[in-house]
């Protein structure tokens, strides 16, 4: 019987794992997971010792007032793998979580993986040393990352994304539309805020004026709302009676935030995982992204991009609007998304974009990372 520690600080990360578990299974039906994870990890079989809620807090000082609980969980887990020392183990994202962790346990001879590579190649890029040590065998998401891996001396194995995969080459909106009992040919459009609590406090108001100034411009609009915890959803219902916007026409969903994309004419979306899966659904979108002020002053002198939306970094080029910070204003979101769904041409030329994007990604990523897993476990 072998033991994985294994760790995701987010849904995305949780996608990701579950996706991973299931695949190692079907291998390894006697692998047993623990560490923390979500409820799609869990589903597969994982034992989860803390919420991991916990840990979906995003900034520099977002972390803040987190930060002595976030330390205590990782000071509880380390003694507990320390104490029942797993035959490997995983951390999935969450690098100022699980970086730390691996670090240590590494120090003590356990093998640790790191699925999903941070973002050096945006910001951060001393980061690199301290990964070195941390880990012993990195997964990485896209080719370019792998490349970085292989100039440092890491062992690295590209994997590409499990939602390439997962999502269909041509979605069907209006099978995604009768689903959510969508009726009518008024334009729909999904709005995704964000799925950490951190994101809702800096993205929930800019989205509802956002849906405010789009409703100013097409009265029949409808829009889809898919958040991830109840407490996400409560903080985007404090922005609608904040912002007296209890008249939009509205569908708030627990989850769900691919089905409502694939129903959507557009998507405003936070960055992060969303764009992606925005772009292998085919759907023309803006992307947004606001912080506290203090972070923001310090990753603006770290960037490397020109792009923070990953439909654009894998592209190469701006195929779809951003606006980060003070330019991610109502009017700004609104009037960028309006003027791509109704421009035939330039939907066209997005959906060719993200359709060759797909085909790229699409390797069959949950058979590539068990693989590398079991080649360390072995």
């Amino acid at each position: 019987m072998a033991r994985i520690a294994i760790v995701a600080g987010e849904a995305s990360g949780d996608l990701i794992g579950s996706h991973l578990i299931r695949a190692l299974k079907k291998q390894r039906p006697d692998i047993e997971f623990i560490g923390i994870a979500g409820p799609k990890m869990v589903a597969e079989g994982a034992v989860s010792l803390f919420p991991m809620e916990c840990l979906a807090v995003n900034g520099f000082f977002e972390v803040l007032p987190h930060l002595f609980d976030i330390l205590r969980i990782r000071r509880r887990l380390l003694r507990h793998f320390l104490q029942n020392p797993p035959d490997l183990f995983i951390g999935i994202d969450a690098p100022d979580f699980n970086l730390g962790l691996e670090r240590k346990l590494k120090r003590r001879g356990i093998l640790t993986m790191h699925y999903v590579s941070p973002s050096i190649w945006a910001w951060r890029r001393g980061r690199i040393s301290k990964i070195r040590r941390a880990v012993s065998h990195m997964l990485t998401l896209f080719p370019f990352e792998a490349e970085l891996y292989e100039k440092a001396g890491i062992p690295v194995t590209y994997v590409d994304h499990p939602l390439a995969d997962v999502f269909p080459m041509e979605p069907d909106r209006q099978a995604a539309r009768n689903e959510l009992k969508i009726n009518g040919d008024g334009l729909v459009v999904a709005l995704l805020p964000g799925s950490r609590q951190s994101e809702l406090q800096y993205m929930a108001d800019l989205f509802v004026k956002t849906a405010q100034y789009i409703m100013q411009q097409v009265p029949e609009v409808h829009f889809l709302v898919p958040l991830m915890t109840r407490e996400t959803r409560r903080r985007f219902e404090e922005a609608i009676y904040r912002n007296q916007a209890q008249e939009l026409s509205m569908t708030l969903l627990f989850g769900h935030a691919s089905m409502a994309m694939a129903a959507a004419d557009g998507v405003v979306v936070a960055s992060g995982t969303a764009t992606l899966e925005a772009a292998l659904l085919k759907r023309p979108m803006v992307i947004a992204y606001r912080m506290s002020p203090l972070s923001w002053q310090i990753l603006r002198h770290m960037n490397y991009l020109p792009y923070v939306g990953l439909p654009n970094i894998l592209a190469g080029k701006l195929v779809v609007p951003e606006f980060l910070q003070g330019e991610a204003t109502p009017e700004h979101l609104a009037e960028a998304l309006l003027k791509l769904v109704y421009d035939k041409s330039a939907v066209e030329q997005i959906e060719r974009e993200f359709s060759d994007m797909h085909q790229v990604l699409r390797q069959n990523t949950e058979e590539k990372a068990a693989q590398a897993v079991l080649a360390c476990l072995n």
